[in-house]
């Protein structure tokens, strides 16, 4: 049994975001020290707490749910497991005796074969990427092939990227180009695909947000942006539903990353005194994952034919009064490939 799903009620947040990410799971069950079913925590959970103006340090015995799915062991029939997943929606489903004792736990996806897999409800909404940057981070790789076309395994970068939209049904997908833009349109041309494609090209380089003005009369409503070296693994239904009950126009995927300094950080104050030092401190940071959920009336904010990136427009927007929210995932749901390191571990995780 994987224990490693196994959590106590008085763990903090902060930690238990971590046991999450590393046993890449959607839930954690809070138990007793004899194993008793508790409660079980989700990153949903987390999030919510998050998006309400919680902290991370405090602990989860507030937030966690007590009443969470589980099957006895006595009605553990193939037929009724694999309803609960489908209609609960879970990912991982404790079973438990008749004391609710956890004597297993069974996981989705080792459950079910790839067949059973069942799309997430179909979303009509466009996605934009952003695929015209030299990707320099990547030189020398770059200088050949464009950053979109990099290789995971047997698949380039950004058909990695519309394959996560596509567990949503998303359709239509438009990309912005320049740097070997002819190169991005004929792997694309050669490809046989279920989806729809459209381009725009840039006559120079205007930035990460300035080359959505070319869209500014195509697309209308909300849409879904990302840059072309990122996946992040997210319920965009969820996020969309935020996104409207927040009367946002703008919502950031962020991902909360934890850093650990391998020393020990001195701090002193006029005249070299010291006042503390802390041992190989952690610290906890919401960043950008450079996807974003937008409102197509923000595009008359983007000036033609300038440099603006993402962080001018945010910037702009809230000088404008207008409402950015965040939405953050787990920082195991966000996959970056924009610097070689990075790429390297994408690499090893996956082996696609």
């Amino acid at each position: 049994m994987e224990r490693d799903f196994f959590i106590h009620e008085l763990e903090t947040i902060k930690d238990t975001l971590k046991k999450l990410d590393k046993t890449a799971g959607k839930a954690l069950f809070i138990v007793d020290a004899e194993n008793k079913l508790l409660g079980a925590i989700s990153d949903g959970d987390i999030r919510r707490h998050i998006l309400k103006g919680g902290g991370l340090e405090g602990n989860i015995r507030e937030i966690y749910n007590r009443n969470p799915v589980c099957v006895l062991n006595s009605a553990c029939t193939p037929e009724i497991i694999k309803k609960i997943f489908l209609e609960k929606k879970i990912a991982i489903l404790p079973v438990v005796d008749e004391n609710k004792i956890i004597i297993d736990l069974l996981i989705w996806d080792k459950f079910f074969s790839k067949q059973d897999f069942k799309p997430i409800s179909k979303l009509n909404i466009p996605v934009v990427i952003m695929a015209g940057g030299k990707g320099v981070r990547l030189d020398p790789f770059t200088k050949i092939l464009p950053k979109p076309l990099i290789p995971i395994g047997d698949k380039p970068i950004i058909e990695l990227i519309i394959s996560e939209f596509r567990k949503f049904g998303i359709e239509d997908y438009f990309l912005t180009l320049n740097y070997k833009a002819e190169l991005i349109e004929s792997y694309f041309n050669g490809l046989e695909k279920d989806y729809e494609i459209k381009y725009a090209r840039e006559d120079d380089y205007y930035g990460t947000a300035g080359s959505l003005k070319l869209f500014e009369n195509s697309i209308k409503g909300t849409f879904i942006l990302s840059n072309c070296d990122v996946i992040v693994k997210a319920n965009y239904s969820e996020v969309l539903k935020i996104h409207a009950e927040s009367q946002a126009v703008l919502t950031i995927l962020s991902s909360i990353k934890h850093y650990k300094i391998p020393y020990g950080v001195v701090n002193f104050i006029q005249g070299g005194k010291v006042t503390n030092i802390i041992e190989k401190p952690e610290y906890t940071f919401t960043i950008n994952t450079g996807a974003y959920i937008l409102n197509s009336d923000v595009l008359q904010y983007i000036p033609e034919k300038t440099r603006f990136d993402m962080t001018d427009l945010i910037k702009l927007l809230i000088e404008q009064g207008k409402q950015v929210i965040t939405y953050p995932v787990n920082e195991n749901d966000y996959i970056d490939i924009g610097e070689w390191e990075e790429y390297r571990k994408v690499v090893d995780k996956f082996a696609w």
